[in-house]
């Protein structure tokens, strides 16, 4: 276990992965010139970041020609933007039909219900092959795409289990989430809901904030689950 003063640069990149809502996205235009436009970002369960796009924009035109992008995120900051933490992530990008790409995205981003049916947008899905990290002095760090992702293979019954999960601990155990949140992760107070679970934890968010619930160690099935979340509820509270 690492200690408080000791710096996981892998955690460090999921940790602000999972927390983003925005991002560059960087593409190639057909005369290779770069391009970077703003994009919302969410994740599947295995940490790819997920993005909602039309086909009628210039980056959709361009990721079409060639899928290879680059997507940076950004960390919290204030003050000198160029000493906030940021991690700019390398792969390729394709449509996906996965239903958990929909769901994921638009708990996480509410207000594009009302577009994401429409013919010209799509869900896409970014197959991570590495990343660059910028967290600080002397913290510059190259990434591989294992260190990015969250193992998936093992773990299908959570998965299958997310959904119901999610749903029965917002509407029964409030209460847990914002002591989760608060005594946890030391956020502030609110009714904080829980927005995504997978193997390794689970997303929490009040309005536009994001935060990220590590668990101790990987979950596998829904009953580990189930004792997990029933066992940080007991910590939290015993905090």
């Amino acid at each position: 276990m690492l200690s408080k003063t000791e710096f996981d640069p892998a955690r460090f990149a999921r940790r602000m992965l999972r927390e983003a809502r925005t991002g560059a996205l960087a593409t190639l235009l057909p005369s290779g010139a770069p391009h970077a436009s703003l994009v919302t970002v969410a994740n599947l369960a295995d940490g790819s970041p997920v993005l909602l796009l039309s086909r009628l924009a210039r980056h959709t035109e361009n990721i079409l020609a060639d899928p290879r992008v680059s997507l940076l995120i950004e960390g919290p900051r204030a003050g000198d933007p160029l000493a906030g933490a940021r991690v700019s992530i390398a792969g390729t990008i394709a449509t996906t039909d996965n239903p958990a790409a929909r769901r994921r995205f638009l708990a996480r981003h509410s207000s594009a219900a009302g577009y994401a049916g429409f013919k010209d947008f799509a869900f896409w899905r970014i197959e991570m092959t590495g990343a660059h990290l910028v967290a600080g002095f002397g913290r510059i760090v190259d990434l591989s795409a294992a260190d990015l992702s969250t193992e998936v293979a093992d773990a299908a019954e959570v998965l299958a289990a997310e959904e119901s999960a999610i749903e029965h601990m917002n509407a029964d155990h409030a209460d847990a989430i914002e002591r989760y949140a608060t005594r946890l992760l030391g956020a502030e107070a609110g009714p904080w809901r829980v927005m995504g679970i997978d193997p390794a934890g689970c997303d929490l968010f009040l309005g536009e904030t994001i935060r990220r619930l590590e668990f101790p160690q990987r979950v596998m099935t829904a009953d580990a689950l189930r004792k997990m979340l029933a066992e940080l509820a007991r910590q939290a509270r015993d905090t």
